[in-house]
């Protein structure tokens, strides 16, 4: 196996959103043509991230907000919900970044069957209308970070304090409410399994 083919995957249980961050940069930061991709699965503790397009604002509900520096508006994080950071050297790899949010969107509607879709300039993955993941990266010499987020089995009652992604009203589902009986830990373990196949095949 070559380190272009090796795509290591850390199951990181819960993790503070700053400390992930802090991690995600280091590593992008020190990485070489040598350094193997890496998934990172993780959860959490409640969170509001804004992305690069987000304007800086407060919510009342007492949840802190963190600024980041991937794509996007605003989301949610927090318990019942998994995150997947894709650590992935695009260059080496030949994939272009439009490819690769279509590849981590195809693994969440791999996982989540046929009744997930896209929205056409709305990256995440939708069931029924409503988000069930989020999506957002960044990209640096050509290497990525971040990724998404799949609801799972989680209080969604945050996210109505919001306009997800900066959509007003955008509804927001879980795979628990689509019928899909997973744990973090489980959907987790598959998601990362089926977006190993995607990159792989890409």
């Amino acid at each position: 196996m070559t380190l272009l083919d090796e795509i290591v995957v850390k199951s990181l249980g819960k993790a503070d959103y700053a400390s992930s961050l802090e991690a995600m940069r280091e590593f992008t930061a020190r990485r070489d043509e040598s350094s193997a991709d890496e998934l990172w699965l993780l959860e959490h503790p409640p969170v509001y991230t804004l992305g690069q397009g987000a304007r800086s604002r407060a919510v009342a509900n007492g949840i802190p907000v963190v600024r980041a520096d991937r794509g996007g508006d605003i989301t949610y994080h927090g318990p019942g919900q998994v995150v997947l950071y894709a650590l992935v050297d695009l260059a080496r790899r030949g994939i272009t970044v439009k490819r690769f949010v279509w590849l981590l969107e195809q693994a969440v509607m791999d996982l989540v069957g046929p009744r997930a879709e896209r929205k056409p300039g709305a990256p995440g993955v939708y069931a029924g209308g409503a988000k069930v993941a989020a999506l957002g990266i960044r990209v640096r010499h050509g290497r990525a970070y971040h990724g998404l987020s799949l609801n799972v089995d989680m209080d969604l009652t945050p996210f109505s304090a919001i306009d997800p992604c900066g959509y007003p009203g955008l509804a927001v589902t879980q795979l628990r409410d689509l019928g899909l009986s997973e744990t973090v830990e489980s959907a987790g373990a598959k998601l990362a399994r089926l977006l190993v196949n995607r990159i792989e095949h890409a």
